[in-house]
């Protein structure tokens, strides 16, 4: 099996790194604060990590972690490397990271759709676009991570995800929005939360009240910024943003914002 680096070991991709360390990849990891390595094979650096690596994941929070780090290890990066970015980033931070490789290396953009449990047990969504070639080589990697929808060509990933999840966190929000008005109307919360769920909506209210995901509130309002100024996206971010003691609770927490207001 092909020598692996994975960068960032968050929430995400803790679980993620361990995966591929379990179907036996050789692999080394790397994350900003230190200590998170779980027992796996840490470097101190970034460019220590992806030194002898076939393949390089990353995992990192926005653009602005990404081109950081991708600064730090690129010029370590030998011709023949396939560097897999799963971060979240919006095409436009991906075209930027492959105008930026050296000669001879590829890049495969691979957002997920997923949290930490999925991440787990790899039933993840995994949004791959790249080149035919590099998807292929990608693939197997992938596949130990959860279902991989190839997408298309070079950033066709990312973009599929920034559309993906602005949907599912815009609905949410709504979600939030719409209770609030019921509390306020004296509809009781559970006949509105069936009613909600019995329609077009029930995949987004069993989210909006999940117990089990773990993807905070200021990512969630990260991932709304990629999609760009659309007024209901940028209103959603709003909601999002306007409370900041959930910013690090999972993004259901804006339900509970939205009815104590």
């Amino acid at each position: 099996m092909e020598k692996i680096a994975f960068l960032g070991l968050g929430r995400m991709g803790l679980p993620m790194a361990r995966r591929l360390a379990d179907a036996g990849h050789p692999l080394t990891v790397w994350n900003r604060s230190p200590g998170r390595a779980d027992g796996l094979t840490e470097a101190a650096t970034p460019e220590e990590a992806v030194r002898g690596a076939a393949v390089v994941v990353t995992m990192l929070s926005d653009p602005r972690a990404v081109t950081e780090v991708a600064g730090r290890f690129a010029a370590e990066l030998a011709p023949g490397t396939l560097w897999i970015d799963m971060s979240s980033v919006g095409p436009a931070a991906t075209a930027g990271l492959r105008a930026g490789l050296p000669d001879g290396v590829a890049l495969v953009d691979a957002p997920v759709m997923g949290s930490v449990g999925p991440a787990t047990t790899g039933d993840l969504v995994v949004f791959a676009g790249g080149e035919d070639a590099d998807l292929d080589r990608a693939q197997p990697v992938l596949e130990r991570l959860g279902r991989v929808r190839r997408c298309g060509g070079p950033g066709s990933g990312a973009a599929l995800k920034v559309v993906a999840i602005g949907a599912i966190v815009a609905s949410v929000a709504v979600v939030g929005e719409v209770l609030a008005v019921a509390e306020e109307l004296g509809v009781p919360q559970e006949l509105a939360r069936e009613a909600l769920a019995a329609g077009p909506l029930a995949g987004v209210v069993a989210r909006a009240h999940s117990a089990d995901s773990d993807f905070p509130v200021r990512l969630a309002a990260k991932d709304l910024a990629l999609a760009g100024g659309g007024r209901v996206l940028s209103a959603a971010r709003e909601v999002l943003l306007a409370d900041p003691s959930i910013a690090e609770e999972d993004l259901s927490a804006v339900v509970g914002s939205l009815r104590r207001r």
